[in-house]
């Protein structure tokens, strides 16, 4: 099994640094990969060494002009490096069996939204999940609850994005996942 690993460029926190560092190792001693953005910098690189100090199965995928930019993890015993931050998240979609949000900002956020929505469209049965540290993910919660409140998001698909706090917790996650219906159903021929 493998997990995308979205998470941010910066540092963040020492605090967490810290969980995601945790995370990352308990991941690898559970034999579970990580494919994540190919990065050596901020929370990126935090995931990336932790994972393989322990041993870890690491996959970075990066498009070119963040190589360019000297971005790209030296360490890496496979990174792939693709055209566009498109193919990087079709790459890294294709390779994960689930996905989880760390801590991070805006790109952090773009892709755990197009993962979720692709599951909801039906592209995949794949789960998807927020590793919540010191509550970073709360307000966002609180405002994907707005939406099932004032009706723009079906609660089952809210239910269905995990909310975890470690490693075990999104194993648990993955391993009692079920995944709601497609979003957009074909009416029946006739």
């Amino acid at each position: 099994m493998r997990v995308a690993v979205f998470t941010g460029s910066h540092a963040g926190p020492p605090s967490h640094a810290a969980a995601a560092a945790a995370f990352a190792r308990d991941l690898a001693a559970a034999g579970i990969g990580i494919v994540y953005g190919g990065g050596h910098v901020g929370m990126m690189g935090t995931v990336a060494d932790a994972a393989l100090a322990a041993g870890g199965e690491v996959i970075g995928v990066i498009p070119q002009h963040l190589v360019d930019d000297e971005v790209a993890h030296p360490g890496l015993p496979r990174l792939e490096v693709v055209g566009s931050m498109h193919e990087r998240k079709a790459v890294m979609a294709e390779l994960a069996d689930a996905f989880v949000a760390l801590p991070g900002a805006a790109g952090t956020l773009e892709e755990l939204f197009e993962a979720w929505t692709w599951g909801m469209l039906g592209l995949h049965a794949k789960p998807a999940a927020l590793f919540d540290v010191d509550g970073f993910w709360q307000p966002l919660l609180g405002q994907l609850r707005r939406m099932v409140d004032d009706g723009y998001l079906d609660a089952a698909r809210l239910d269905a994005l995990g909310v975890v706090s470690d490693a075990a917790g999104l194993l648990a996650f993955t391993a009692g996942y079920v995944h709601p219906p497609r979003k957009w159903t074909a009416p029946p021929p006739g």
